[in-house]
């Protein structure tokens, strides 16, 4: 059993937790908590080193077995200390269980029917948000902007409750070139703008779509509004200045999803 919290492991794995920068030097991202690890082994993501407590194992056996399973995949398994969790991770109270998957691949996500794109999006729990969505209705893929929080924080991977190993993404170093690509396959291009003529529930979502979505404060850029084929909005009191933009992607899905029934 690993008990030493000054062992190099933990300090490696500790600074996966910390920066954008640790992670892709290490080529690696943290996966935190019993429902993450579930949804990474369950969709068979390469994990490189899983670290766990004895309670966690007597509490977890069925996954622990899938774990013991699939060994000759992962690198390091280690029966650490309660000590060694909670010095590895970036919660107050860890359940016992943290890995490091290997960082996702730079390969193109699939837009054909439905996808979006975030723009600037800054806060880790919208994303984590917006992606739980997307899994739920099911859509292609999304592209976010390189400028966006990185997409293995710890706390999107947390706030998609495990949805993260479910959902296509792409980090878009061009996101308007690559917006422009799409549009030359057919898929039509919509901007969420407060003051849009045309509400999202006038909008035709059974054509292939690709939803653009701003950032937090300042919404799309002018580049992106200027890119759109058409431009809609979600109707709102006039005394609320404007919605989360979590709240308008899961409005957005779902009514592409009532649509398509």
């Amino acid at each position: 059993m690993l008990t030493s919290t000054k062992n190099p492991l933990v300090k490696q794995l500790r600074s996966l937790g910390e920066t954008a920068k640790d992670r892709k030097e290490h080529g690696l991202f943290l996966v935190e908590g019993t429902h993450a690890l579930t949804e990474a082994i369950a969709t068979a993501y390469p994990l490189s080193i899983v670290c766990c407590t004895e309670k966690w194992i007597v509490s977890n056996p069925e996954l622990y077995a899938c774990i013991e399973a699939s060994v000759e995949e992962i690198d390091r398994l280690e029966i650490v200390s309660e000590e060694v969790i909670q010095a590895i991770a970036t919660t107050k109270n860890p359940d016992g269980a943290i890995a490091a998957a290997w960082l996702p691949s730079q390969e193109t996500a699939k837009i054909q029917t439905l996808g979006l794109a975030l723009e600037t999006v800054q806060d880790p729990g919208n994303i984590g948000a917006i992606v739980r969505s997307a899994v739920a209705v099911g859509i292609d893929g999304i592209l976010v902007s390189s400028d966006s929080v990185d997409l293995t924080n710890p706390k999107i991977i947390r706030a998609t409750a495990g949805q993260w190993f479910r959902c296509a993404m792409q980090t878009s170093t061009h996101l308007a070139a690559d917006i422009r690509q799409l549009q030359e396959q057919g898929i039509k291009v919509i901007a969420t703008l407060a003051n849009a003529q045309k509400t999202y529930w006038d909008y035709d979502f059974t054509q292939p779509t690709l939803i653009l979505l701003g950032n937090e404060g300042n919404g799309l850029s002018s580049e992106l509004i200027e890119l759109a084929d058409e431009a809609v909005a979600i109707p709102q009191s006039d005394r609320v200045e404007s919605l989360n933009v979590a709240v308008c992607a899961s409005l957005l899905l779902y009514e592409a999803k009532r649509q398509r029934r």
